[in-house]
């Protein structure tokens, strides 16, 4: 209880955390020592989990620190500094405030993206740890929106991105690069990416412009919450069974706020899709109740045959 309150009264700000995002190899990233401050944990306990569950984290998810990108903090004023010592991995300190980072070569930082946080808080395995996480992924979030409308990009963008805008003024290519849900194809996640996976479908259901078929056998009124994030007027249509747990009446309180959600049953599917606007149709792997609790992936269909066939099933309900 004690160490509770003492995370409540540390816990950071989003403003605060998002200091401590940077971009390194074109992705945004965070040091492991700053994400064991702000987890209350010592950095040598954030990286023996990432040890000892190295197939969880594949190198989009953490990775280790080459002198060539330590000169590259440096070269942005971050302090990133290492010596011989062996005792490094007992502090947990911000490296925006003190120099902290004195580590021999062998203990060069790990970072981690924003996929690395949401697996490490599944695996720290405490409330503590995933309400910390998803502030730190609400910053991630934040970040990406504050490199798309801040004039100070140009300090943060890669060199091949600052190229784009200092030459072709491409500003969309940029920023879609920055938001992965503006470039989903295919995604894969593992068990404990509850806040990523819902993020990404929540992205899916903000694209639609007029209208939003969702097709799930087993969904509930979860689904609702993430609707409610939906542009106005944008038409609803989710196709469900007998065995979904969502009720008429959640749906009447939704239309009063919310228009225009319609529930219909059929028997017709068997997998689960969602259809943004009728031309955008994506394939889930789990039902969307049960998001990030075991591995599963989301591809797109760019077959247009194929999406129309869904869609003339779907209407004939």
């Amino acid at each position: 209880m004690e160490e509770d309150k003492l995370i409540v009264q540390n816990e950071k700000t989003n403003e605060e955390i998002k200091k401590l995002i940077y971009t390194i190899r074109g992705k945004q990233v965070m040091l492991d020592s700053d994400v064991a401050m702000l987890y209350n944990y010592p950095t040598k306990r954030i990286n023996e989990t990432v040890n000892r569950n190295k197939q969880r984290f594949p190198e989009n998810f953490c990775f280790q620190l080459t002198d060539e990108d330590v000169k590259e903090l440096k070269s942005k004023k971050v302090t990133v500094n290492y010596t011989e010592e062996d005792n490094w991995s007992q502090i947990a300190t911000s490296s925006k405030n003190e120099n902290i980072k004195y580590r021999g070569n062998k203990y060069r930082p790990y970072v981690f993206t924003e996929q690395g946080i949401a697996m490490l808080s599944g695996l720290l395995k405490n409330d503590i740890a995933i309400r910390v996480s998803i502030n730190i992924i609400n910053a991630f979030v934040e970040m990406r929106k504050f490199l798309m409308l801040n004039g100070q990009i140009y300090e943060r963008l890669t060199t091949v991105e600052y190229k784009l805008l200092e030459h072709d003024k491409k500003f969309d290519e940029v920023f879609n690069s920055l938001g992965v849900e503006e470039n989903v194809k295919q995604r894969i996640f593992f068990e404990g990416q509850i806040y990523d996976a819902y993020s990404l479908i929540i992205d899916l259901i903000k694209r639609a412009d007029k209208k939003i078929l969702i097709i799930d056998n087993y969904i509930d009124d979860s689904i609702l919450k993430m609707l409610s994030k939906k542009k106005e007027k944008v038409e609803v249509v989710i196709l469900t069974s007998d065995k979904s747990k969502i009720e008429s009446l959640d749906v009447k309180k939704f239309n009063k706020e919310y228009p225009i959600l319609k529930l219909s049953k059929t028997n017709k599917f068997h997998d689960r899709f969602i259809v943004i606007d009728n031309k955008e149709m994506y394939h889930l792997g789990a039902s969307i109740k049960d998001l990030g609790k075991k591995c599963f992936g989301i591809n797109k269909i760019e077959d247009l045959k194929i999406i129309q066939k869904i869609m003339q099933i779907a209407s004939n309900d």
